[in-house]
């Protein structure tokens, strides 16, 4: 419950949030070392699950990204900054569905 009120407080307070640029993302998914647990297209790997293709709606990407407990530490806005984070979901979002299943059998 704690996470849906986050989310919807993050989706009312900044709209344009989940617009981000792919290319940048894919950038930004390698500078910050997503790519090492979650796999280069985002398919998932020993340490991490698959983000792509279709990942979760931005809100709550964002609220997971910033407020996980689990083995994934929670990355700050001092580490990941807000667009880098939409950024990356947009990069998420552009995978398609044939790119992820290839790369996972590799």
């Amino acid at each position: 419950m704690k996470y849906l009120l986050i989310a919807a407080a993050l989706a009312l307070s900044n709209p344009a949030a989940a617009a981000g640029n792919a290319e940048k993302g894919k950038n930004a998914f390698v500078q910050h070392g997503c790519w090492q647990c979650h796999g280069t297209v985002g398919q998932g790997g020993a340490a991490g699950k698959a983000l792509a293709p279709k990942p979760m709606p931005f809100e709550a990407f964002s609220v997971f990204v910033r407020h996980s407990n689990g083995p994934m530490p929670p990355y700050q806005k001092a580490i990941l900054s807000d667009a880098d984070l939409a950024d990356i979901h947009a990069y998420l979002l552009s995978i398609p569905l044939g790119r992820t299943t290839r790369a996972s059998r590799s």
